[in-house]
């Protein structure tokens, strides 16, 4: 058995974020000291690896919980599947590498780099393995019949939109501009990908400024601390 204070110097993970783990029941300790004190199984070290990986993978922790607690979950499984996904994130970092050398040696229109859609499109389908949902579906109904060039092109409208949320930087989010634009990416995502809510869009708008790929593609395209302005602008809207 390990104590809370030795789980987090092994996985790099702080003593808070392992207590908000067992409080949202995501990860519960096996045991408990007499002084009350969490103890950690080799078992429960093998469940906090799964999250971690997870969590590198940009899934919200309560994806994460739904997956693990589903009777259907396997953890093989989950591992091949989290493998591929992090191998579809080492190409596009890869070609975002590439991107950035070009754009430094001269002007470079091409978005192709920005391209995401093997990824999440894999990433929805890794969710939907252990639970379907509305988003889902109608993400998987709206994405079956489109072509490669209009996926490209749906990537390219919505980093416009980002865009123009960097040109907002330095003034209130909760401006009647920002709030316009709030209102302009909930409708492009609702049009072309799932019905986005204001509970939807406030899980993207923290997805976003996270500070995973989101947050880097976002800012490259549209200038540092745009994820964070957008991320700031949606909580003002969605309250």
């Amino acid at each position: 058995m390990m104590t809370v204070h030795e789980v987090s110097k092994l996985a790099g993970v702080s003593i808070r974020t392992l207590q908000y783990y067992d409080k949202i029941g995501l990860l519960h300790p096996s045991n408990y000291s007499d002084a009350g004190y969490r103890l950690y199984a080799d078992t429960d070290l093998e469940q906090l690896q799964q999250i971690l990986l997870f969590r590198e993978l940009e899934f919200p922790l309560k994806d994460i919980r739904k997956i693990m607690e589903s009777p259907d979950y396997d953890r093989n499984k989950a591992l091949d599947q989290q493998i591929t996904l992090l191998k579809l994130k080492k190409d596009h970092l890869e070609n975002l590498i590439a991107f950035a050398m070009k754009v430094s040696r001269q002007k470079h229109t091409d978005f192709s780099a920005f391209d995401r859609s093997k990824l999440e499109e894999y990433a929805a389908r890794a969710k939907a393995a252990w639970g379907d949902s509305p988003e889902y579906r109608e993400y998987q109904e709206k994405s079956k019949a489109r072509t490669p060039e209009e996926r490209q092109l749906l990537e390219e409208r919505c980093m416009m939109i980002f865009r123009e949320f960097a040109a907002l930087k330095g003034t209130d989010p909760s401006s009647e501009a920002a709030r316009a634009l709030v209102i302009k990416l909930q409708n492009f995502m609702t049009e072309h990908f799932y019905k986005c809510t204001d509970k939807v869009l406030s899980e993207l708008g923290k997805m976003y400024a996270s500070g995973g790929e989101f947050t880097k593609n976002i800012d490259a395209y549209a200038g540092e601390g745009t994820a964070v302005f957008v991320m700031e602008a949606i909580q003002a809207y969605c309250g």
